[in-house]
């Protein structure tokens, strides 16, 4: 048995991003009921159709499939655990950002009360939101995602990974690393040049190509990842930590704080140290995942 467009659907969360999702319901012909926990936030989605739930009781009550998107795990329980009584039967879509232990935990509070989990992750900004270039993880009950696939849909391209329901939450924490690594890099560059009062809209131009074609390389270092293998000896580190170390000095000298590269410049040193005959790509993701302060 599969949902269509006319399945019911509770919001919980009313921030821009809970908005977005309560909207793109709507727009799909979803009989969408919303509450938060603050009054104000529903007079917009109430305009469009939306039934304002004056309880979160009532809200879970309303549908088969419960949404809910707040600030951290911590709400989240704030709102449900005193409402465990009424989950039974209703699958929960937590689109939370949280961590693989916190959805771990709280699919097994689910399990608990009888209720269906699916963890999430949102890649994307609430104006994407039900386009296809939105994509949401999915990690947790198989059957559950199976049957509301194109409930689901409507936020975007939906794609489940494993019914472990962390993995949502891991993928979702890695792939925001890599884009935070990219603008801290991004961020530092802008002040360097801008040092020398050049304008970062100028600069952005050339930045889009480099690193789309850096991107294109990720498979390749992937590839060396997995195997433990060299790539190849462009990616040798005792030369990389060369031009890194020119990079922090010449940050210095334009008055740029060096903040942002200081851990990659400590783990280049690590690497190199650690394969005094250079290394190369792998051997960073060793150390990383060797990493005493990771435990626990």
């Amino acid at each position: 048995m599969t949902d269509d467009n006319r399945t019911p659907v509770t919001v919980i969360g009313l921030g821009a991003m809970g908005r977005s999702l309560a909207g793109a319901f709507l727009d799909s012909g979803h009989p969408t009921t919303v509450w938060n926990r603050s009054a104000g936030r529903s007079e917009e989605l109430a305009g469009r159709g939306a039934t304002v739930a004056a309880t979160a009781a009532e809200a879970i009550a309303a549908s088969p499939i419960v949404v809910i998107c707040v600030l951290d795990y911590d709400v989240v329980h704030e709102i449900l655990d005193p409402l465990s009584g009424s989950v039974a039967g209703r699958t929960l879509v937590n689109l939370t950002n949280g961590t693989p232990r916190q959805a771990r935990e709280t699919a097994g509070w689910a399990a608990d009360h009888g209720a269906d989990y699916l963890d999430g992750g949102i890649m994307a900004v609430p104006m994407m939101i039900g386009r296809p270039e939105a994509l949401v993880l999915y990690s947790g009950s198989a059957g559950a995602f199976d049957v509301h696939r194109s409930t689901l849909g409507t936020l975007g391209t939906a794609r489940y990974l494993h019914a472990d329901a962390g993995q949502a939450s891991l993928y979702d924490l890695a792939l925001l690393a890599a884009m935070y690594g990219m603008f801290g890099g991004f961020y530092h560059a802008a002040a360097m040049l801008g040092s020398e009062k050049v304008p970062s809209a100028e600069f952005a131009p050339l930045v889009v190509p480099w690193l789309n074609a850096m991107v294109g390389t990720l498979p390749v270092i992937a590839e060396a990842m997995d195997s433990g293998a060299g790539a190849d000896d462009d990616s040798n580190l005792r030369m990389q930590l060369v031009s890194f170390a020119n990079i922090l000095t010449a940050s210095r000298e334009q008055g740029v704080s060096t903040e942002l590269l200081e851990p990659m410049r400590a783990l280049l040193d690590r690497a190199v140290t650690a394969h005094r005959d250079g290394g190369d790509v792998p051997n960073l993701v060793e150390l990383l995942r060797a990493d005493p302060t990771s435990a626990g």
